[in-house]
């Protein structure tokens, strides 16, 4: 059973997502907060595995409220909600500690899936989603950092050459299918690959490990191959 806490300040909407998740055998609502503040403090009074957040609301808006909750070293992932596909905050909420990424137009077999995957540990956006939210992100740097070499970072040392070539395989938003067909490796040697990275580096998951080698330079906007 995944339990979730559903954190939006328009009430129809909670209630829309409420009866959809209470649709299924294998979700459970445990709460609802119409603002950030109350959402950090529900989440820690439940402890849920996933935590449904809004972008914008009044008061402590959902950037803040995922920081705050990714910061208490819990249990509870976020996966945020937003109207807009390039919403200009999008990319801050990933930073800021956020598990997934999805529209709130998105299917709800999509809304599902997305909730049990980040549940699961994984990460949920669209491969060609994440290009562009990393483009979007690159935007927001300052000049000198746009088109920087790569750096160094005493993780990356820990990494074998084929797990730096996953890690930036994972920059460039590629499936894990993608990587095994490029790569020319099993699917799940990749899977084995991924999870080693994701440890060596410290990342919670795979959208962490994106930002992760886009800091670092190993990825940079508009990368083609």
């Amino acid at each position: 059973m995944t339990t979730v806490l559903i954190v939006d300040d328009q009430p129809m909407q909670r209630l829309g997502f409420r009866m959809l998740l209470e649709s299924v055998p294998d979700t459970d609502v445990v709460g609802e907060a119409a603002h950030g503040a109350d959402a950090v403090r529900q989440a820690a009074e439940l402890r849920p595995d996933v935590v449904l957040m809004d972008v914008r609301m009044p008061g402590m808006d959902g950037i803040e409220a995922t920081r705050r909750i990714v910061a208490t070293g819990g249990r509870s992932r976020v996966l945020v909600m937003t109207t807009f596909d390039l919403d200009e905050y999008a990319h801050t909420a990933l930073r800021a500690g956020a598990s997934g990424f999805l529209l709130k137009d998105a299917r709800p077999e999509e809304l599902l899936a997305g909730i049990r995957a980040v549940a699961a540990g994984d990460a949920v956006i669209a491969p060609a989603l994440t290009r562009r939210l990393l483009d979007a992100y690159a935007h927001h740097l300052p000049g000198h950092l746009r088109n920087h070499e790569p750096r160094d970072d005493p993780r990356l040392r820990t990494l074998t050459g084929r797990e730096r070539e996953i890690l930036v395989a994972i920059g460039r938003g590629w499936t894990n299918a993608e990587i095994a067909e490029r790569l020319v490796l099993a699917e799940s040697t990749v899977k084995t690959h991924v999870g080693r990275v994701l440890a060596k580096i410290g990342a919670r998951d795979r959208i962490q490990a994106v930002i992760f080698a886009y800091d670092l330079g190993l990825t940079r906007p508009q990368t083609t191959d």
